[in-house]
C-alpha cells in the first residue's frame, strides 16, 4: 500500500458489537485437526475449577470476567472470549485446555490523549498481560487487538514456550503456504512523534495526531520514549484484512509507538497485507521474522525513525509484493522517515508479478547495514528508487549485498544508473553478489563479505562483524519460538 493512499485514509469503525454478536453461535466445532494444528491440550497449567483437565479435553470453565463461548479444535479447547474493552490489568494465564477468543475489535483501554501528563478526562487505562504459552485466536478479519494511546500490552513468551496469536481456522487444523488473512492482527497506538499532521500542526508536536486507517485509533504526540509495553517471543499467524479497498489491517500496525516499547523475537506469518507497518514513531525491534506476507514484509512511513536489527524476511512462492517499502508521503522534510536496518536477510518470491525487493519513495531517508538480499525471479530488481526527493534525502547502504537478476530498477523517476550511484556511495556494497545461503543461514559467500559496525551508526544496534540475519549454523536466535523455519516445523 502506498504512503499516499494511507494518508488519504480515515476510517472510523464501531464493529465490536456486530462482531461479538456474530461470534456467539456455532461455538462447538467438529473439524478434525490436521497438519499445523495445535497439539490437543497443549498449554500451561493454572486453575480450571477442580484442576487441570486430562490432555486433549477442554477446560471446564473460563477465568472470571471472560465469556465461555464453547469449544474449538474438535472439542479439545475451551474458548474464553476477551471483553470488547479491557480496563485495569487483565492477565491471560496459561491454562490447560484453554484458548482465548478475540471477537471484534478488542480495545485495550480508552484513548488517553497525546499528553502523558494530562490524560483525557473520563478515560480508563487498560493493561493486557499475556503469559508464556497462551494461545489467542480470531475468527474473521474484523477481530483484532487495539492497544490505544496511554495503554499497554505485555505479551512475553519464552524461547521454548512462545505466545501464539492465530486464527480459528488454524486451530481447527488448517495451514498451508497460501492460507492468509484469517483475522485482523494487532494494532498499537502511541504518543511518539509522527509526521502526517493535520492542517496547522508542525511535527514534532503534541498536536500532530492522525487517525488509523483500519480502526478508530488516534495516534501521535511528542513523547519519543513513550512505552506501549513489551512483545517478546510471539508468533502472529495468518493475520491481515482489507476492511475496504486500500484500507487494511496488518500483522502488526505500529502507530506512533515510542522507543520505550520493547519488541523482539517476533514472527508474523502469512499476513494478507504487510507483515509489520510503521506509521511514524521511534520504536525499535530486534530479532524479527516475516514469512509469507502477501504485500510488503516491512512498510515504513509517516516519519518512523527507529530501527530493526536481525531481520529475516522470506516471501512465499505464490505471494508477496515488496520485502521493504520505505515512504514519507505527504510529510514535512523536518520529520521525514529515517528507518534503520542492520543484519538483515531477504529471500524474494518467484511469483509472476512480485514487486522489487526494496522500494524507496516520497522523500524517505534511511540506513541499511550488513544486508543480504536475493531473488531468483528474473523480473525482480533488488532496489527501486522512485523519485528525486528520495535521492535528495540521501538514504545510505553499507555492507549490503544484492543477488538479483536486476540490481537496480530503471524507474521512470530515477533510472538504474542514478540508483546505482546512490547505492555505491556507501561502503562495502556489492550489487553483483552471488548468494550461497543454506536456506536462510549464511554460506561461504556471505561469510566472506566485509561488514561494518552497526552500533557506530545507531546506538540501539549491537556491534556485529558479519552480514545477514543468521551468521552460521551456531547462530540459533530464531530456533524454538518460530514456526515453519526449522525442519519438520509447520505453522
Amino acid at each position: 500500500m502506498t504512503g499516499v493512499t494511507k494518508l488519504k485514509t480515515l476510517l472510523v469503525m464501531s464493529l465490536s458489537a456486530l462482531a461479538l454478536a456474530g461470534c456467539g453461535g456455532g461455538a462447538d466445532n467438529v473439524a478434525s485437526p490436521g497438519e499445523g494444528a495445535f497439539p490437543p491440550g497443549n498449554g500451561g497449567g493454572g486453575n480450571n475449577g477442580g484442576g487441570d483437565p486430562p490432555p486433549g479435553t477442554p477446560a471446564a470453565d473460563c477465568p472470571a470476567g471472560l465469556a465461555n463461548i464453547g469449544t474449538v479444535a474438535n472439542g479439545t479447547l475451551r474458548a474464553c472470549q476477551l471483553p470488547a474493552k479491557i480496563v485495569g490489568n487483565l492477565v491471560l494465564t496459561a491454562r490447560a485446555g484453554t484458548v482465548y477468543a478475540i471477537s471484534g475489535r478488542v480495545d485495550v483501554g480508552d484513548d488517553r490523549g497525546a499528553d502523558p501528563a494530562n490524560p483525557l478526562p473520563g478515560t480508563q487505562q487498560g493493561i493486557l498481560t499475556i503469559e508464556p504459552g497462551v494461545r489467542l485466536y480470531g475468527s474473521g478479519g474484523l477481530d483484532y487487538i487495539n492497544v490505544q494511546r496511554g495503554n499497554q500490552i505485555f505479551a512475553e513468551g519464552t524461547a521454548t514456550n512462545p505466545i501464539i496469536f492465530t486464527s480459528r481456522s488454524n486451530l481447527d487444523g488448517n495451514s498451508g503456504a497460501d492460507l492468509i488473512g484469517q483475522w485482523g492482527g494487532i494494532v498499537i497506538a502511541g504518543r511518539a512523534p509522527i509526521a502526517s499532521c493535520p492542517s496547522g500542526a508542525t511535527p514534532p508536536s503534541i498536536s500532530c495526531v492522525a487517525t488509523f486507517e483500519g480502526g478508530i485509533s488516534l495516534y501521535g504526540g511528542n513523547s519519543p520514549t513513550d512505552n506501549s509495553g513489551r512483545i517478546r517471543y510471539v508468533q502472529i499467524r495468518y493475520p491481515g484484512f482489507e476492511v475496504q479497498p486500500n484500507r487494511e489491517l496488518n500483522g502488526i500496525s505500529l502507530l506512533g509507538v515510542g522507543s520505550g516499547t520493547t519488541i523482539e523475537y517476533v514472527q508474523v506469518h502469512n499476513s494478507s497485507d504487510d507483515g509489520i507497518e510503521f506509521f511514524g514513531g521511534t520504536v525499535n525491534a530486534k530479532r524479527v521474522v516475516i514469512t509469507g506476507a502477501d504485500d510488503d514484509s516491512i512498510d515504513t512511513d509517516e516519519g518512523w525513525r527507529g530501527g530493526i536489527q536481525y531481520l529475516l524476511v522470506r516471501q512465499r512462492p505464490n505471494g508477496g509484493d515488496r520485502a521493504f517499502e520505505q515512504s514519507s508521503a505527504g510529510v514535512q522534510a523536518s520529520l521525514n522517515s529515517q528507518p534503520k536496518f542492520a543484519n538483515f536477510t531477504v529471500i524474494g518470491s518467484g511469483r509472476t508479478g512480485a514487486g522489487d525487493l526494496q522500494v524507496l519513495n516520497t522523500g524517505t531517508g534511511g540506513r541499511f547495514i550488513n544486508g543480504v538480499m536475493t531473488s531468483a525471479n528474473s523480473a525482480v530488481a533488488c532496489l527501486d528508487v522512485d523519485d528525486n526527493a528520495t535521492v535528495a534525502a540521501a538514504p545510505r547502504w553499507d555492507a549490503v549485498n544484492f543477488s538479483c537478476a536486476i540490481a537496480f530498477r530503471n524507474d521512470s523517476g530515477v533510472d538504474a544508473a542514478a540508483t546505482g550511484t546512490l547505492f555505491n556511495a556507501g561502503s562495502n556494497n556489492n550489487s553483483a553478489f552471488t548468494a550461497s545461503l543454506n536456506g536462510f543461514i549464511n554460506g561461504p559467500n556471505e561469510t566472506a563479505r566485509p561488514a561494518v559496525d552497526p552500533k557506530a551508526i545507531y546506538s540501539f544496534f549491537d556491534t556485529t562483524n558479519y552480514v545477514g540475519a543468521v551468521r552460521d549454523a551456531n547462530d540459533t536466535w530464531w530456533q524454538g519460538w518460530t514456526c515453519g523455519l526449522a525442519a519438520n516445523s509447520s505453522c
